[in-house]
């Protein structure tokens, strides 16, 4: 059996089931595991050097985040991205962030914009460090406190539900070469526009960082499926 996955170092901190789980998801997100191919626990519990149950829970837990797809009787397979699911997607979520930036115009607390302005900080240095899975993180607590300025409950619910299905477009596109200096710009003259409160800048910038980060994504498919 070749052998594809580094075993896992065991004396992590953080969950077996969450090191198993970010494990797999690099792995897809590299191709070092491709779409449609099958999912065999027992061969992955191998190869990361643990036993079946975290590798069962972390496959649940990438379904979930649509890296991958359960068929009945058939088994577990990695998901594959079609220009269809980016669309779908990047059509309501461009919607519900424009809708939360112009509502964080007018309800953002300065509170709230230091927040931003200090989270902002931190990615660039991490940027630096080229730390990705931290990256993703930051990136997702700044938009987490964006959402929550706009002071609509039901929005950020709205929001929260799709959070699952945006992650894997999330970590592919700011992987792509240039994207996290570009984004983290385009996130800069998104809090300036909140702080002088100019409602119709705020929603332009929020509406073509989406529209960019979907560019990228099918950039990256498109150059995956040539290669």
């Amino acid at each position: 059996m070749e052998r594809r996955l580094i075993p896992i170092r065991l004396d992590s901190y953080k969950p077996l089931r969450e090191v198993v789980a970010e494990t797999l998801r690099e792995a897809i997100v590299s191709g070092t595991l491709k779409p449609g191919e099958r999912l065999m626990e027992i061969q992955l519990a191998e190869e990361l050097g643990v036993s079946r149950t975290p590798v069962r829970e972390a496959i649940r837990k990438l379904e979930l985040e649509g890296f991958v797809v359960m068929i009945p009787r058939r088994g577990t397979y990695v998901a594959d991205l079609s220009i269809k699911d980016i669309n779908e997607v990047f059509e309501i979520r461009t919607a519900l962030d424009v809708l939360a930036a112009g509502l964080a115009v007018e309800r953002i607390t300065e509170d709230e914009l230091e927040q931003l302005e200090r989270l902002l900080v931190e990615i660039g240095e991490l940027i630096e460090g080229d730390d990705i899975d931290r990256i993703v993180e930051v990136d997702s607590q700044f938009h987490d406190v964006l959402y929550k300025a706009s002071r609509n409950e039901r929005l950020v619910g709205i929001i929260s539900n799709l959070r699952e299905q945006f992650t894997r477009f999330r970590a592919i596109s700011i992987q792509y070469p240039g994207r996290m200096k570009v984004s983290i710009e385009e996130h800069c003259h998104l809090v300036e526009a909140i702080a002088c409160r100019n409602t119709e800048l705020a929603q332009q910038i929020a509406r073509e960082h989406m529209e960019n980060s979907e560019q990228t994504l099918l950039q990256d498919l498109n150059e995956r499926r040539q290669a």
